[in-house]
């Protein structure tokens, strides 16, 4: 009789369980919880990252177009330059195009020693750099 006397009542037969239970299950939610919050915090930072990396090359874009258009008017008035001193538009152009030959060469031949460390360590610059968030201290035990 004091069986069902419990479960009339809706009162559970062991309160430990009941706690324990409880203090799991708030547990999980508190993870679960947690790790959304990292997930999204992790969204952010890689917007962030990738914004940050879209408006320098949309400006590099842009300051690329902008030098070059100004290298082909000089390049154009270089070759009249010449052109007037050496008598000749073909040999005018060609002291251009020599210029532009050697820059060439010079931009393949240093390209791997110079060229190349510089874009990957400025790529690399853009996604570590530290924000003011990286740099607040964690508040877990430090090794």
């Amino acid at each position: 009789m004091s069986q069902q006397s419990n479960f009339s009542t809706g009162q559970p037969e062991n309160p430990e369980k009941e706690t324990a239970s409880g203090y799991f299950g708030k547990t999980e939610q508190l993870v679960h919880q947690y790790v959304n919050n990292r997930i999204t915090l992790l969204k952010l930072m890689a917007a962030e990252k990738g914004s940050r990396l879209v408006s320098l090359t949309v400006m590099l874009v842009l300051i690329t177009v902008l030098v070059l258009f100004l290298l082909i008017f000089i390049s154009i008035m270089g070759g009249y330059y010449f052109a007037e001193l050496t008598g000749s538009l073909f040999k005018g152009f060609g002291i251009i195009t020599g210029i532009y030959l050697v820059l060439l060469i010079l931009v393949l031949a240093l390209r791997k020693k110079y060229l190349e460390p510089f874009v990957a360590n400025k790529f690399i610059s853009i996604f570590f750099e530290k924000t003011a968030s990286d740099e607040e201290p964690e508040t877990g035990q430090s090794d």
